[in-house]
């Protein structure tokens, strides 16, 4: 006869992930703890923790793509309902957040890596593509950062007389735009190469420097300015 399986409650004290924390702090729990912390029970058939390494192990064990996941998917897990499953997603969004607001907008964007880190944390999980134009002053620090379009999975359609309206109503010196590809390939289609080009042209008229366009997907990005193409 098999062991009566037992509970959060019922292991060793250094064993349960708030004691854990309360005594050794939080860097010493996995993602499963952590995570078995915020939706606060498991089932009859396992406990918190190994609920959430079940679920992790399904997303590969990788936070980014827990993040991606649509509360539908996370609720057809056995043990996951409505409560627990926006538990999760406002856990992976608070993460998002935080990671957005390490990157101070009035620290300059002098590469294309600054550029990258600024986008990512408002990109990386998007199912549909999205267009997004940064306006800058004389420094290289941002003034505002707008989106300009949602489309479909593999193109947006983007009014290159609203970019330049945006950038003239704020007085913008350069500009930089940014777009992801949901598909995870970072190289250009010719929809976005006739769009930079438009652009450039564009902002040649205005006096407005084209700073760069960015292509991101989640790990990767590409650079026009780095390739040489603006």
């Amino acid at each position: 006869m098999s062991a009566e399986k037992l509970n959060i409650n019922q292991w060793a004290e250094e064993d349960r992930p708030r004691e854990k924390m309360m005594q050794h702090g939080a860097s010493v729990l996995t993602d499963a703890e952590l995570l078995a912390i915020l939706i606060g029970s498991g089932s009859q058939e396992e406990t918190a923790v190994e609920l959430m390494r079940r679920v992790l192990a399904a997303c590969g064990n990788n936070l980014n793509e827990l993040g991606k996941l649509p509360f539908d998917r996370l609720c057809s897990f056995k043990g996951i309902g409505p409560a627990k499953a926006i538990t999760v997603m406002a856990a992976c969004e608070l993460g998002r957040r935080r990671k957005l607001a390490e990157v101070n907008e009035r620290t300059p964007m002098q590469t294309s890596r600054d550029l990258y880190n600024y986008f990512h944390p408002k990109m990386c999980d998007l199912p549909i593509e999205e267009c997004w134009v940064m306006l800058l002053n004389a420094a290289t620090k941002i003034i505002d950062c707008q989106r300009l379009s949602t489309g479909g999975i593999t193109e947006t359609l983007v009014d290159v007389r609203l970019v330049m309206r945006e950038a003239l109503l704020r007085r913008a010196v350069s500009i930089v735009l940014c777009h992801n590809h949901p598909s995870g390939s970072v190289r250009p289609s010719r929809h976005d190469d006739l769009l930079t080009d438009r652009v450039s042209k564009a902002c040649e008229i205005m006096g407005i420097r084209f700073m760069d366009h960015l292509i991101i997907t989640d790990g990767k990005y590409y650079s026009y300015s780095d390739e040489g193409r603006i």
